[in-house]
């Protein structure tokens, strides 16, 4: 039986919340543990993990257990985001910023928060133009790992993985649509029969706009390609 050693930003990720909150400093909680794995950021950068979760990563690392750095925030009682429905206008723009698919709504109809989804990151909250959104604490007396458990970090990070794979999956297919629509518009452009040198200067501008366009697609899927085997 092969067995296959994990790095040590894989089990650092694997004692964050997975609230996915940014308040670290970092895109996630997976870029936030590769810089922590490389001593490029301190392991009391998760407000959410709280005094707990720097104990544990202090304890992986081998290293003291030290205060939570207040320029990320303060350890507080998981709090929950809620819609006031009277004021939502569904923009979507809530939906958009959250990093697990806690909210569910369509275009210019009510949002709504799934509770038992919600990581509480309050990413929702500044992007909502009405300020319809408020965030309830939850865990009355409780912060930290104290009012989050690992069964609720391994949904959260199963479905902000879920979601990050769907958007780059939508990308790579709205790509390929503009990338069919431009070579079609090329062949168009290939196909006309200019009349003088004028429009045939045109066609060439027209068909090196089109072939510049299809290049920096294709640039594109190739480092998105790099980009997921790397995380692979």
């Amino acid at each position: 039986m092969t067995v296959f050693s994990r790095s040590l930003a894989d089990q650092i990720e694997d004692i964050l919340p997975q609230t996915q909150c940014t308040k670290c400093g970092f895109a996630g909680c997976r870029p936030y543990a590769e810089a922590v794995a490389a001593g490029s950021a301190s392991y009391n950068q998760c407000p959410p993990g709280g005094n707990s979760g720097i104990a544990r990563i202090a304890r992986l690392l081998d290293k003291p257990v030290i205060p939570l750095n207040p320029v990320h925030g303060t350890q507080r009682e998981r709090p929950v985001a809620l819609i006031d429905e009277g004021l939502c206008i569904g923009c979507t723009l809530c939906i958009q910023a959250c990093p697990v698919d806690a909210i569910v709504g369509a275009a210019k109809q009510m949002h709504t928060i799934l509770p038992d989804l919600c990581t509480g990151c309050d990413l929702c909250v500044a992007p909502c133009p009405v300020d319809c959104i408020a965030m309830i604490p939850v865990t009355p007396g409780r912060t930290g790992w104290d009012a989050w458990s690992q069964a609720q970090a391994d949904d959260a990070r199963r479905r902000h993985d879920f979601r990050s794979q769907r958007l780059l999956r939508e990308r790579q297919e709205n790509d390929a649509r503009l990338a069919a629509k431009a070579a079609a518009k090329l062949a168009l452009v290939n196909a006309e029969t200019p009349a003088s040198a004028a429009e045939q200067a045109e066609r060439e501008r027209k068909r090196a706009i089109i072939a510049a366009a299809i290049e920096r697609a294709r640039l594109k899927q190739e480092a998105e390609k790099r980009a997921a085997g790397d995380e692979a």
